[in-house]
């Protein structure tokens, strides 16, 4: 007999089913979404620290789990809600099913209840609070907890994912019967970081090579392993440094460019980060996604604000107004940049077509760009891929002055 679950919203609303993963007690901010596809990916993805994912694909797990398909060191989401859970699963690269994984990494999921009417919920009075239990399983005790829940907003949920010390990527993407690509035979298969633990004075700068002639330091807001494959790819050596790394210590790398990862929470509580992204702005070439877009935004002066039920999923329409073209791409976000607020100080350069938000900025003078969405996705379309490429001509145009 499968053990019973209960999931609580702040407003009062409950649903009852089973449970799978590990037996306890979740609490986050109850967030959709609405990719078919991916859910590992979903799961280690560090933005989702702090909430509680509902998938609004019926059936999750049937693919099971391998550790080629993580996103980060572990998964970060808080607690885990779907339809239809499959225990068994099949595939060639599966190693384990899904409750196993999530048991593992002591993460509470709820399955068997209609997540039509949540997602359809949420969508109607928005995202909030909420608890998953299956060791308390009274209702209005489950209400309260939900309700004393803290907000993501003012809550730096970076100090909790980002790395602890400087390391150096040397992956680039997988390939069928090749695994992921190393760009160094000392790199490792499983473990593509290699941390750098110099004191300041003795950190260097790698020499370029001819593949990899861009050295980009990468902030690590909760960064995904993607990005990074997706920057080896386009030809950067990348060191991923801790997000409170201060911008001096950037300058004395002396890098081509800087990137900006994305990350859970709340841009305004990361202050450091605002204050250390507006020393660099104008110094070097910037690239930008999804938490570092919003934190170019508030480094420019501007301001953010929380969407109703935020953007996540591999379905999101964006046009690229800089080229007119439409692409679909992967989202995960719950704050946007309030453009007015930047008073001409950039110029939008990507509008989502569902809702006329803001998905891309260029600042008019300093070679500076960011985007509100995933062009690494995983999982999700590979349609925005390009713009690991433009940062890559950013910094060679930089370079020749």
């Amino acid at each position: 007999m499968s053990l019973k679950a209960i999931l609580a919203l702040a407003d009062g609303t409950v649903f009852t089913g089973s449970a799978f993963g590990a037996e306890g007690e979740a609490v986050g901010e109850v967030v959709f979404n609405t990719s078919m596809t991916g859910y590992q990916e979903i799961l280690t993805d560090p933005s989702y620290k702090g909430q509680i994912v509902t998938m609004t694909y019926p059936e999750i797990g049937n693919v099971g789990v391998n550790p080629e398909d993580v996103e980060s060191r572990q998964p970060f989401v808080e607690g885990f809600i779907v339809k239809e859970y499959w225990e068994r699963q099949s595939n060639w690269r599966a190693q384990q099913s899904l409750g196993q994984y999530l048991k593992a990494h002591h993460i509470v999921g709820i399955h068997g209840i209609d997540t039509r009417a949540l997602v359809r919920h949420l969508r109607d009075y928005g995202a909030q609070q909420g608890v998953i239990s299956t060791v308390d399983l009274v209702p209005q005790r489950l209400v309260e907890k939900a309700q004393a829940a803290p907000s993501l907003v003012g809550r730096d949920l970076v100090k909790e994912v980002t790395c602890s010390h400087p390391y150096d990527w040397q992956h680039g993407r997988w390939q069928l019967g090749e695994g992921y690509q190393e760009t160094s035979p000392e790199s490792e298969v499983r473990g593509p970081r290699s941390e750098v633990r110099s004191p300041k004075s003795e950190v260097q700068t790698p020499a370029p090579s001819t593949q990899h002639p861009f050295f980009v330091v990468a902030y690590d807001y909760g960064i995904k392993f993607n990005i990074l494959r997706n920057l080896v790819e386009a030809g950067c050596q990348v060191r991923v440094v801790p997000a409170q790394t201060t911008a001096l210590e950037v300058f004395a790398l002396k890098p081509d460019g800087v990137f900006l990862s994305n990350g859970p929470g709340d841009p305004d509580a990361v202050p450091y980060a605002k204050e250390n992204v507006a020393a660099l702005i104008g110094k070097v070439p910037m690239f930008g996604i999804c938490l570092g877009h919003q934190i170019i935004g508030l480094a420019l002066g501007g301001r953010t604000y929380k969407l109703k039920f935020g953007h996540r999923g591999g379905n999101h329409p964006v046009m690229d107004l800089t080229t007119r073209k439409v692409e679909i791409t992967t989202q995960n976000h719950g704050f946007c940049v309030d453009v007015d607020s930047l008073r001409g100080r950039a110029e939008i350069t990507h509008m989502n077509l569902n809702d006329n938000t803001v998905e891309g900025l260029a600042h008019k003078e300093y070679p500076l760009f960011s985007v509100q969405y995933h062009p690494e996705s995983s999982p999700g379309p590979h349609d925005a891929d390009y713009l690991f490429h433009r940062f890559v001509a950013l910094m060679e145009r930089q370079r020749k002055g």
